[in-house]
């Protein structure tokens, strides 16, 4: 007899569809490139704003516009791409997809709002949470497991 409370994976384990979970070095990577495309937009925004004082000040949060520009914008900007692509343009550029980890569907708004604050779960004990990753069989990191989801990826030919 099963277990009523185990929740049900609907969604094959990759090998079986010839995909894999995206490892840690693969989301670094994407991380990198989401970080760099964020900077390019961010960074002259502030500068208009605040003048060669932004390299200067020290504060994590520089006032309403900083909060903005630099917290709000990022945050509506990768939960609007899991929502619209499935990927920021990091895990696009990695062939990675972000979905759900029952289901293989695509997130729902709510599990996309609560996978970016689990970010902040993840990175607060010492990274901890996203260096998780490299040792979990589905590759999730705390963000992943609290918001259900995987990311996942055709495999790369000639890999096993």
């Amino acid at each position: 007899m099963s277990n009523p409370y185990q929740p049900s994976s609907v969604i094959p384990e990759p090998v079986e569809t010839g995909l894999e979970y995206v490892g840690f070095g693969a989301r670094v990577l994407a991380s990198i490139i989401d970080t760099l495309l964020t900077m390019c937009v961010t960074v002259p925004i502030m500068l208009l704003y605040m003048g060669d004082a932004y390299w200067d000040d020290q504060r994590y949060i520089n006032g309403g516009v900083g909060f903005l520009v630099e917290w709000l914008l990022p945050a509506a900007a990768v939960i609007a791409f899991w929502l619209a692509r499935q990927a920021t343009p990091g895990k696009m550029a990695i062939g990675a997809k972000v979905v759900d980890a029952t289901t293989g569907l695509p997130l729902k708004p709510g599990q996309a709002i609560l996978r970016y604050l689990g970010y902040f779960v993840s990175t607060i004990p010492l990274f901890l949470g996203l260096l998780w990753v490299a040792f979990d069989t589905r590759k999730q990191g705390w963000h992943d497991k609290i918001a259900n989801t995987v990311v996942i990826r055709g495999k790369w030919p000639g890999k096993p």
